[in-house]
């Protein structure tokens, strides 16, 4: 998206978020940015469901703990039948389980309630160029989870060179059109290059595979 896209497109934001004062602080927030507009502000994930494939927001900010079915829950059945909606993690919580319960869903990014509101609107339209947006301490707890955990496995991985560009782009923030752009491929050849990283890296969202990657690429014994 352009500078000139943004002039005239506002980013269409949706919150789920079950304390009622919390949703409407953050969809006032939403509204005050001049290039973003609250399409809807749902109280549980039922909620969620009905209402947010009708209005299709670009993106969704995910509370975690919601009544009856949890944001991951969400997460997971909005990402089937909202495939191109970014979906990112708005919660209080850094528990490091809730973390990858809520990457494996799909969610596209983690952020932490107390994130400033300028940081708040730079990881959306960040998310929106192909980022996996996270607050500082749970990208440290992500690439500490795959150096403790996932060493092993990801000095065993072999990416074809081509996989190792796009990934290397991925993690730069790059969207599939601007990878697309840079190799001179078809977004379509660029998809099915990410469907085979994240085959080969066992994850299955952005922000993981990027988190996989920069932990491959850290030196052995590194702290």
């Amino acid at each position: 998206m352009t500078g000139g896209d943004r002039a005239v497109r506002r980013l269409r934001v949706a919150l789920v978020e079950d304390q009622r004062e919390v949703r409407e602080s953050w969809a006032r927030l939403v509204g005050s940015f001049p290039d973003f507009e609250c399409v809807a502000a749902c109280a549980t994930g039922e909620e969620a469901l009905r209402v947010l494939p009708e209005r299709r927001p670009d993106v969704v900010l995910m509370d975690i703990f919601l009544p009856r079915m949890s944001g991951i829950e969400c997460t997971a059945r909005l990402r089937a039948v909202l495939p191109e909606t970014k979906i990112v993690i708005l919660t209080a919580s850094d528990d490091d389980e809730m973390v990858f319960l809520a990457l494996e869903a799909g969610a596209d990014g983690y952020l932490l309630k107390r994130t400033e509101p300028e940081t708040l609107r730079s990881a959306l339209w960040d998310v929106m160029h192909g980022g996996a947006p996270m607050s500082s301490t749970i990208a440290r707890m992500v690439v500490e989870s795959f150096r403790q955990k996932g060493r092993g496995a990801a000095d065993v991985v072999r990416l074809s060179a081509r996989e190792e560009e796009v990934l290397m782009w991925l993690a730069r923030g790059f969207s599939n059109k601007e990878i697309a752009d840079h190799l001179n491929v078809s977004t379509e050849t660029v998809r099915s290059h990410l469907k085979h990283i994240y085959e080969k890296l066992h994850v299955r969202s952005r922000a993981e595979a990027v988190a996989r990657y920069m932990t491959a690429r850290m030196p052995r014994g590194g702290s």
